[in-house]
């Protein structure tokens, strides 16, 4: 019986070893080294186009003065009752040489929710009593423009800088039985940053991005903004023309405009497709 159980302990360690040398035999075959000219997939294209869909939590709160009354700073989760909601976002690159990129983005950010108010508010020199059903929408539409410019392009990855034009589009409107108000901020944003790309495989690779701004307040007292937009994600490319993405980006947007506030604050992953051409 030893002598038994002994036997089929080596027959099946020489079939597991027969069965490995039957796998790597015809992958090592298959293996080629990659010629030194050879980029990765998905890095020979002029065009690029991916749509995702992101979740995000949010933190966010506005404050919007009106007839010289100060605005509260309304938590527009734990004062109006939104809930974190899906978004797309779309991107298009166009690329005229490997070293240089223009970026455009757009991310449509919209939040809609009703609730009862646990205190009073002032918003745009109006007030909100205690315990007033509100019906609120927050609309931010946020818009990239950037140009990068990679200064190291190799076959495994590349890294370059980033020159950013940020365009916000913020409103917040607030709607009751007895009073109606909205806020309203637009204004561009420069930044810059930087970006690196490393292939883990020839088709599987990790990015990295950072863009960032900010305007002081030694500048003008009357206006301040920051801006910070953090970016990681991974692709896969099965061809060089589709991918897959999937990724997790923070955007944190600060403003001070006169009298009025916003503290915009997201954060979460994201999944999506690419297409190039």
């Amino acid at each position: 019986m030893l002598m038994t159980k002994h036997a089929i302990r080596l027959y099946a360690l020489a079939g597991f070893t027969f069965a490995l040398t039957l796998v790597a035999v015809p992958a090592r075959a298959q293996y080629q080294p990659r010629p030194l000219n050879d980029p990765a997939t998905g890095e020979m294209f002029h065009v690029e186009g991916s749509v995702s869909w992101w979740r995000p939590s949010s933190d966010m709160s506005i404050a919007s003065e009106g007839f010289g009354i100060p605005g509260t700073a309304i938590d527009f989760k734990k004062d109006l009752g939104m809930q974190d909601s899906t978004f797309p976002a779309l991107s298009l690159v166009l690329r005229p040489a490997r070293s240089h990129k223009f970026r455009f983005q757009y991310i449509p950010i919209k939040y809609d929710a009703s609730a009862t108010l646990r205190r009073s508010i002032i918003f745009n020199g109006q007030l909100y009593p205690l315990n007033l059903p509100v019906n609120s929408t927050l609309d931010w539409k946020a818009y990239r423009f950037n140009y990068e410019f990679d200064f190291v392009t190799k076959n495994w990855g590349y890294a370059g800088f980033i020159i950013e034009g940020k365009y916000t589009d913020v409103r917040a409107d607030l709607k009751s039985p007895l009073v109606a108000e909205f806020a309203h901020a637009r204004f561009p944003v420069p930044a810059l940053g930087g970006v690196g790309r490393y292939y883990i495989v020839p088709n599987i690779s990790v990015t990295g991005e950072l863009t960032a701004f900010r305007i002081p307040d030694s500048i003008d007292d009357r206006y301040r903004a920051h801006y910070v937009d953090v970016d990681i994600y991974g692709t896969v490319n099965f061809t060089n023309n589709v991918g897959v993405q999937g990724g997790y980006r923070t955007l944190d947007l600060g403003y001070l405009i006169k009298s009025d506030t916003g503290n915009l604050k997201l954060k979460g992953i994201y999944f999506g497709v690419v297409a190039r051409y």
